[in-house]
């Protein structure tokens, strides 16, 4: 699905400004309501539920006594509870009953307040696992052994007697096995517009030919890399690079290697009509297996098989696990980053603000659905982890306050809390400030 086929009046500006309108609210909503429901689980009331900030456009109230509300400026949310000073839950507003104390922030027991604290970004991490599982489950694995499935409409010099059901066992001579199934790795071999494939069709071996499995077909496109910004798009077919004939994928990287930092002419063909697009590689760091990162520059497209290889199903429970696995895996590229950010490791553009997140919303909208649903999955996990740094303000800044308060048997003072939380605010500030000179003037 096209999401570009929704609203095809809207501008480029309209359209980035909505996606990223949507991925920020679905996040929000997840997150406030970890906040609301177990704060109301614990004993704790909610008296609102806020999506957005400003004049209310609309608002109803639960059975519980719960104000819930829609505001007219959708850039995040907040619930306040029974009592609470600010939308922070940083000190009583002084307007409760000592019999009602319990049902607040201030007066509920540690446990509670805690638990009702760390919902938020707990939330977070339950939406990114579910997404993660979900699209999974959606997109389901490659069969092994692989199997052909479908394939798009190929310049005229590529040939293929492949047929839908194909068992493919060796390409080129180059057996294949699981990893192949997963990487699409096809180093050794050699390039040319049809090699041979060793197959199995209805339980008979036999030798027929296809194009190189690997084709300069563009099967993805970075956010806000030089590809995309240049108008590459997923399914264009590149010809050449700087006026030479490409045959396979690998030659885009060998053209784009050699032409460093310097702009790179393709010639691409999309949907029978020609265009000749511009772009010069970008540095990019990229996290390495082992840990830590590499530099690298990259014009942003992702090469893969060129047919669609058929799949199967995924069960509920493995998928969890992959989601799961996938969310630990963001969460320890994410503090790497950081750290490598912190010792000047890797550069400071790697620091997206709101402009960012923005384009990239767009960018995976006009993709498609998929990739903009697991966009927000991705989103939501690095909510999640923000919210836990040990920061006044943010929910990990509470839960420090928590953990001082079960160790000492006493809650922090209101001077201390106060001058805190402006520290707080102070750092969130300022690293909100310095994100967005990076998106409009440092890192454009």
């Amino acid at each position: 699905m096209d999401l570009t086929q929704i609203l095809p009046a809207l501008g480029g500006t309209a359209w980035t400004l909505i996606f990223f309108v949507i991925a920020l609210s679905v996040i929000v909503a997840i997150h406030e309501y970890g906040h609301y429901i177990v704060g109301r689980w614990s004993g704790i009331h909610a008296e609102v539920f806020s999506l957005g900030f400003g004049p209310v456009v609309y608002a109803w109230t639960d059975k519980h006594g719960t104000v819930w509300q829609i505001a007219s400026l959708p850039f995040g949310g907040y619930v306040k509870f029974l009592g609470d000073a600010n939308a922070a839950s940083v000190g009583s507003d002084g307007s409760v009953s000592d019999a009602d104390m319990r049902r607040t922030m201030t007066g509920a027991p540690l446990w509670a307040r805690a638990a009702t604290v760390a919902a938020g970004p707990i939330f977070n991490f339950i939406l990114a696992i579910a997404i993660f599982a979900g699209y999974l489950m959606w997109q389901g694995t490659d069969r092994t052994p692989l199997t052909y499935g479908s394939a798009p409409d190929l310049p005229a010099i590529y040939q293929s007697e492949l047929q839908r059901g194909d068992e493919i066992m060796a390409i080129g001579g180059i057996p294949m096995n699981d990893d192949d199934v997963s990487t699409g790795t096809t180093d050794d071999i050699p390039v040319s517009p049809t090699v041979d494939y060793d197959i199995v069709r209805d339980g008979v071996a036999m030798t027929v030919t296809g194009p190189f499995p690997i084709l300069p077909l563009v099967s993805g496109v970075a956010p806000r890399s030089a590809a995309d910004d240049a108008g590459i798009r997923i399914g264009d077919f590149i010809m050449a690079a700087d006026g030479e004939p490409i045959v396979a994928f690998r030659d885009i990287v060998a053209a784009k290697d050699a032409a460093g930092e310097n702009p790179l002419e393709l010639t691409v063909l999309r949907n029978g009509e020609t265009l000749t697009l511009s772009m010069a590689a970008r540095r990019v760091d990229l996290p390495l297996p082992s840990g830590g990162f590499e530099q690298r520059y990259l014009i942003g497209i992702n090469g893969g098989l060129f047919f669609e290889a058929e799949r199967d199903s995924v069960g509920l429970w493995t998928a969890l696990k992959a989601g799961t696995q996938q969310l630990w895996n963001r969460i320890t590229v994410s503090l790497s980053g950081l750290w490598q950010l912190l010792i000047g490791g890797i550069s400071s553009c790697n620091l997206s603000g709101p402009v960012a997140i923005a384009q990239t919303s767009g960018s995976l909208a006009q993709q498609g659905a998929g990739s903009f649903v697991l966009f927000i999955g991705i989103l939501s996990a690095a909510v999640g982890l923000l919210n836990l740094m040990p920061i006044p303000v943010l929910d990990g800044g509470h839960l420090v306050f928590h953990a001082y308060e079960a160790v000492t048997r006493r809650k922090p003072s209101e001077f201390a809390l106060r001058v805190l939380m402006s520290m707080g605010v102070a750092i969130i500030g300022s690293l909100m400030v310095f994100a967005l000179l990076n998106d409009l003037f440092l890192c454009p």
